[in-house]
Order: C-alpha cells, then sequence, then structure tokens
C-alpha cells in the first residue's frame, strides 16, 4: 500500500490539470484495500475513489483521500464444472487496475469475443464497471458476470453478481446508491469462444468496406475501431481531454417526434422497442446536437471543442477546471434552447 501527503494529481487525470489532494492512497491487493478501508473508517476527510482519470475534471485542489487501485492481473478462471450455457465461454478475473484497453487486447488475441467494440476506451477495469463503458453498440455489462469488492463501512470482502448492479446506461449502483461505499479489487467478464460481430453501429460497416474486408477477423474488427477512435478523438498526451464529455440523452416518442418534425436528419438510436413498431425510448446523439449549435472547432479560452468530435471538450493549454466547466454549461444552454433538451456531462466533476 502507497500513503502519500499533499499529492500531485496531475497524471491521474487525463484533462492535464495540476490539483492537489490531502492525502493519495494506492492499493495493490485485496488485503491492502482492506486496510484502506480500515484507514477510512477513521478519517474525517471527503472520499475520492479514481481510476485512470479519463472520466474526471477537477476544478481545484481536493481537500480530502484520493483512492486509487494497483491490483493488476488478467487470469483464466478454470471451471471444471461449468454449466451448458456456458460450455462455449470463458470467464476472465481481472484486477480493478488492469488497464480496459490491455483486457480487450488480451481478449482479442486469444479469440475471445465481447469485448473488441470496446477497443481502445481509456480507463482500468475498476472503473469499466463503475461507470458501465460502452461504444458502437455494446457495454461492458453486457459482459460482467461478478464484482469483488471491500466494504470500507466494515471491511468486509463481499461479492455482486452483475444483475445486482442495476446496469444502465453509464450507470450503476455505484454511482448511485453504492458511491464511495466499496473498493473494487477484481471484475469477472464472461467471453464468448465463438460469437458473431456486432459491425452496424456508427460507421464500422462502412470502414470495413473502405478497407474491403467483407467478413472481419476479431484483429481486424478491433484494428478498424482502434483507428475509428483514433481518427475523431484527440490523444490525451498531445491535448487533454477525458473523451466523450456528455452523454447522449434518451428521450420519449412523443420528444423525439417533435425533434424529427423540426430536424428531418435527426440521427437516432431505438433503445426500447424497434424502429419498425416505433420504439418509446429513443438515444439521440448529443455530439450531433452541439454541432448543429456550431460549437465544433469552437473554443472560450483555452478550453474549446474537438474539430472532428463534439462531444469532445478539450484544454488547448492552460485552460483549469473552471474553464472547461464554463464551456460545458455554455454548450449545454445552446442545445436546451435550439432543441429542448437537456445534456448531461458523463465526465465527474470535482
Amino acid at each position: 500500500m502507497i500513503e502519500r501527503s499533499n499529492y500531485n494529481l496531475l497524471k491521474h487525470n487525463t484533462f492535464g490539470l495540476e490539483a492537489q489532494c490531502a492525502k493519495f492512497v494506492e492499493y495493490e491487493t485485496a488485503d491492502d484495500a482492506v486496510a484502506v478501508a480500515e484507514m477510512l473508517q477513521r478519517s474525517q476527510l471527503p472520499l475520492l475513489i479514481i481510476g485512470g482519470g479519463s472520466n474526471l475534471l477537477l476544478t481545484g485542489d481536493f481537500n480530502g483521500v484520493v483512492v486509487h487501485s494497483a491490483i493488476k492481473g488478467i487470469e483464466v478462471v478454470a471451471e471444471p464444472e461449468a454449466s451448458e450455457d456456458k460450455a462455449d465461454s470463458v470467464l476472465l478475473r481481472c484486477g480493478s487496475g488492469e488497464t480496459w484497453d490491455d483486457v480487450v487486447a488480451f481478449c482479442v488475441e486469444h479469440s475471445y469475443y465481447g469485448a473488441e467494440n470496446l477497443s481502445l476506451i481509456p480507463g482500468e477495469v475498476g472503473a469499466s464497471a463503475v461507470q458501465n463503458i460502452g461504444a458502437y453498440g455494446v457495454e461492458v455489462s453486457q459482459i460482467i458476470e461478478r464484482i469483488e469488492a471491500v466494504e470500507i463501512a466494515t471491511g468486509r470482502k463481499v461479492e455482486f453478481a452483475a444483475a445486482e448492479c442495476n446496469y444502465g446506461y453509464r450507470q450503476s449502483r455505484f454511482k448511485q446508491e453504492w458511491k464511495n461505499r466499496y473498493l473494487v479489487t477484481y471484475v469477472s467478464y464472461r467471453l464468448q469462444r465463438s460469437a458473431e460481430l456486432k459491425l452496424d453501429y456508427g460507421n464500422i460497416r462502412s470502414e470495413l468496406e473502405r478497407r474491403n474486408i467483407e467478413k472481419p477477423t476479431l484483429e481486424e474488427l478491433r484494428q478498424t475501431i482502434i483507428d475509428i477512435r483514433n481518427d475523431k478523438l484527440p490523444d490525451p498526451k498531445k491535448q487533454g481531454n477525458a473523451g466523450s464529455f456528455f452523454m447522449n440523452p434518451v428521450v420519449d416518442r412523443e420528444t423525439f417526434k417533435r425533434l424529427q418534425a423540426s430536424w428531418p436528419d435527426v440521427p437516432y438510436y431505438v433503445v426500447d422497442g424497434n424502429a419498425a413498431a416505433g420504439g418509446e425510448k429513443y438515444k439521440i446523439p448529443a455530439g450531433w446536437m452541439i454541432d448543429r449549435c456550431g460549437w465544433k472547432g469552437r473554443s472560450l479560452g483555452n478550453a474549446g471543442v474537438h474539430d472532428r468530435q463534439a462531444l469532445v471538450l478539450v484544454n488547448r493549454g492552460g485552460a483549469s477546471g473552471n474553464d472547461i466547466v464554463r464551456l460545458c454549461d455554455a454548450i449545454r444552454s445552446d442545445v436546451k434552447k435550439t432543441f429542448g433538451i437537456d445534456i448531461h456531462p458523463e465526465v465527474n466533476i470535482i
């Protein structure tokens, strides 16, 4: 276990913002996490649990305890008595401090299906289970089987099945009523040994066609998604950002029909029901609305909107966390005024 006082969080947030915390604690094993929980029981300071900092916006120093997992490892779990419905699958148990994309790379290398569409999403394993990360028609909750954690109030090691976590779009109980109650230690993912690839979200299929790939291998699909993401998302090592800053709003049928009447070209995804029968819930790309409001490529001071992906807010150099917040608020105001829809940050603003 590592403990540091008056610790600089610069390398723990991808916006590249300078901020101090009163204490920084890192656990490397589940037993370390128990010790951290016991320490937190005695602490009177505010608590912030972080992953790789790719979903974090710091608006100033944090006068509290920041806790981070450094538990590593990707292990194929032996299942000698696996049930019939799991016979064609494999279970991976991964340390909560493991880099998420390393897990995806491991899956693809070993021909395990299910995680490939989540390639190149920044962050760590523990945060994947808290945030319910998703991309290109896949959410990580679809492959999570169980989460191991330490309960801070008691120091007990506990386990949760995925069904207990109330997963939804970028949501889980770890972000709601369980916030700051558990230190995640391991996440187990159920992957398939054979499966149909998901190619119909975004521009995956058109990009494969451009490459003359009709039936992609796992490796080809992963590389295509990596290339698509690299083309439209800035590298945080070169320009501070936290990836997609806003969640895509989900609206009811009445709101969608009103929107479509004014904006016939509005893109959408039916998330409840089917397009032919008329869905009950529709997901509208927030980036499309932000772009239509004229924000793509624009800046407020040193905070800006990326010129290739309007969902991404960037630190153009020297921006503060509050500069990013001001830009966020201006964008939300314009989207509400133009479309009558509220959009909300996906990023955790501290």
